[in-house]
């Protein structure tokens, strides 16, 4: 396509008319406000970014998965890691498009320099065109003044010197008079084409101006046009890269659980926790009158047989005195102790602690990153600091002490001493 040039279509008809310029400023004018435009369509998509990066690395981060084991574990972990990394990647496109603002606000400010200093001459040139247009206009008023002026003085001396009646001294005054009006005339006509003569350089000035403005404006214009153009080229080339990275790390993730292996898993599990290969024995009729030491099948040996039988049905039948004689001094003895701390209902076997298992060693782990406690019931750890872990939840959040203070902190925090 030709291109056409704004020298050659923003002129008037109107010698002081100056519609054409002001349609190119009013077009500068709106392609600054489009500019501003995108800078805030930019400033706002980076804010997005931003926000939403620091979302995924906070959910990355919180989330739990400390309880699962094997390949389905390191899965999770994977996917909880390319979150957070999908989250800095984010946050970087972000930096990125807050830059690209930098550069759209600097350039805005160079063509307003650019274009103050043309409007500046222009609107000079301007006022002085016009000025002199009106200068020139009076002249001309003045000028046809003093023709009409002559020309009337002329006629009149005309009809004096041919009037029989007038005297020389008449016709000769009215001569005079006919001739200071010509030469008012005269003096009128030189003023008045100086003054064209003036105007006319004004204009070839005011128009060498206009087409040198016009040809800068033009100028002004296709920078801005590929500015934009390419910052929006840019934009989207950057949205298409974030979404080619973010595939990347859902790729990883993707490969890791190609690698998850349910029997693998299964197995892993069993062999970390496996109670035990066969079934427990079935309960057997023992005989109470079949004193031979010798072990039941659950394990109970002969001091548990006989005396010990007897107390029970002793007890049942509420006849707690005839137990006693029954029972042989080993098994009196241990019937004695069971009673008074089981309220002489249920004898209690020996070895076990009344009240459930021994609580379990405290555990110390190490924190791995800051956390400041959001809630009262939380606690705020910094990286290095050595805690007890008193329960390990299976929301991902754990109870820990510090200092004689206790509070839950996310598990994924944490690493074991």
């Amino acid at each position: 396509m030709t291109p056409l040039q704004f020298k050659d279509a923003f002129w008037g008809a109107d010698f002081c008319s100056s519609l054409g310029y002001e349609a190119l400023i009013q077009r500068l004018c709106d392609g600054r406000r489009m500019c501003k435009d995108m800078e805030d369509l930019l400033k706002m998509r980076a804010m997005a970014e931003e926000r939403y990066g620091k979302e995924l690395v906070t959910i990355a981060r919180k989330a739990g998965g400390q309880s699962e084991i094997s390949t389905l574990k390191a899965s999770f972990d994977d996917l909880k890691a390319q979150i957070e990394n999908v989250g800095n990647l984010h946050i970087q496109l972000s930096g990125a498009l807050k830059e690209e603002v930098k550069r759209m606000e600097q350039f805005r400010e160079r063509q307003k320099e650019q274009r103050k200093k043309f409007e500046g001459i222009m609107e000079k040139v301007q006022k002085t065109k016009i000025s002199l247009f009106k200068k020139t206009m009076e002249s001309k008023r003045l000028y046809e003044q003093k023709c009409r002026e002559a020309d009337d003085a002329e006629q009149a001396a005309e009809r004096v010197t041919s009037a029989p009646t007038a005297t020389p001294k008449q016709a000769e005054k009215m001569q005079n008079k006919a001739k200071q009006c010509r030469e008012a005339a005269a003096d009128a006509e030189k003023q008045y084409m100086a003054n064209i003569e003036q105007l006319d350089k004004v204009r070839q000035e005011w128009e060498s101006t206009h087409e040198s403005t016009c040809e800068v404006f033009q100028q002004q214009e296709g920078d801005r046009i590929n500015i934009l153009r390419n910052a929006m080229w840019v934009h989207c080339n950057q949205l298409s890269m974030q979404s080619v990275k973010d595939d990347e790390c859902y790729e990883e993730v993707r490969l890791s659980l190609e690698q998850c292996d349910i029997t693998v898993d299964n197995n892993n599990f069993i062999e970390m926790k496996s109670t035990g290969t066969t079934p427990p024995l079935p309960i057997v009729f023992e005989n109470y009158y079949d004193r031979e030491p010798c072990t039941d099948s659950n394990g109970i040996g002969v001091r548990f047989g006989g005396g010990v039988m007897k107390r029970f049905s002793n007890l049942l039948q509420g006849n707690s005195s005839a137990s006693r004689n029954n029972v042989n001094d080993s098994s009196a003895s241990t019937a004695t102790h069971s009673a008074e701390t089981s309220d002489g209902v249920y004898a209690s076997i020996p070895g076990c602690v009344p009240g459930g298992a021994p609580r379990p060693a405290a555990v110390e782990y190490q924190a791995l990153y800051d956390y400041s406690a959001q809630s009262p019931d939380e606690l705020s750890i910094s990286v290095g600091e050595i805690v007890v872990v008193l329960d390990e939840g299976d929301d991902g959040w754990w109870t820990v002490e510090r200092n004689g203070q206790s509070g839950l902190v996310p598990g994924s925090y944490l690493n074991k001493v």
